[in-house]
């Protein structure tokens, strides 16, 4: 059986694609450049999210602590508490809900703080996952554009995009398809942290707003998708898991760099879809 041509799919859309797809339970893959390194951009926040669990679950934190986030020092962002203006309290697992869910860059710094990067990195090499790097939050990360470029948003000419230290893996948070989809393997079969952290890591990673991406392949009332999306400019990325009523359950992690710098290109959103439900439909065979 012949694997899908991902190359020549990614290629109609407009983007360079890597891809890894793992069968959860199996173990059985397929990928294409499955092992390179790249920025992850937003999706940091799910090992930052399992690390949070960690720390409750050995009765470092708890998850039901208040925190108050004023109105000064935000992180930038088009959402959540990034997006309002006045003083917010709240728990850290709300936190945790509002950085996967809507992406929300000043919950997730404001968790990052809290636990720390070297927390995460330490975490992420006992997993195995050495080529996973948390090395800035997102306010660092945005605040980089603008540093890299001499102005602010938007960002579409080449040679801004060329000067981005955000989009080399070497200089900022960074992941492979392959260590994506074994963390979100980890994950779902209970093995990133208690039982229950698990299981409640998998509803708030379900509770994600975002159906442009990897949900797009899966147009299904009974299969249930739950990811993570990342963006800079040029880069769009999601992983995640594709869960079939039979029982079947699939690890996906898509990452994509447009050859055009505009901003919107539905074309490359809908293609991590599109190859997630090829990779899925071929481990199905």
């Amino acid at each position: 059986m012949s694997a899908p041509d991902f190359e020549s799919l990614f290629r109609t859309a407009g983007v360079s694609g890597w891809l890894h797809a793992a069968d959860i339970d199996t173990g059985r893959e397929i990928g294409i450049g499955s092992d390179d390194p790249l920025p992850m951009a937003s999706m940091f926040k799910v090992p930052l999210l399992v690390a949070l669990c960690r720390q409750a679950d050995a009765g470092l934190l708890d998850p039901a602590e208040r925190i108050t986030v004023t109105g000064a020092g935000r992180s930038p962002g088009p959402t959540g508490i990034s997006a309002m203006l006045d003083e917010v309290t709240i728990s850290l697992r709300d936190l945790a809900y509002l950085m996967i869910a809507v992406s929300d860059n000043t919950s997730a710094d404001t968790l990052l703080a809290r636990i720390g990067q070297d927390t995460i990195n330490a975490m992420l090499d006992a997993f195995g996952l050495d080529g996973t790097r948390v090395v800035q939050g997102a306010g660092e990360s945005v605040d980089s554009l603008g540093r890299d470029t001499g102005h602010g948003w938007p960002f579409v000419d080449p040679d801004d995009i060329e000067r981005l230290s955000a989009l080399d893996p070497a200089r900022s948070n960074r992941s492979t398809p392959r260590e994506m989809t074994r963390l979100f393997g980890l994950i779902w079969r209970d093995e990133a942290a208690s039982a229950a952290s698990c299981a409640w890591m998998r509803g708030v990673l379900n509770a994600q707003v975002w159906p442009h991406r990897l949900a797009s392949g899966f147009p299904y009332d009974d299969v249930a998708v739950s990811g993570k999306t990342g963006t800079l400019p040029t880069l769009r990325c999601e992983s995640g898991v594709v869960d079939y009523p039979d029982g079947g359950r699939y690890a996906v992690s898509v990452f994509t760099r447009s050859f055009s710098t505009a901003l919107n290109q539905p074309r490359a959103d809908a293609v991590i879809g599109t190859s997630a439900r090829m990779a899925v439909d071929h481990l199905r065979r």
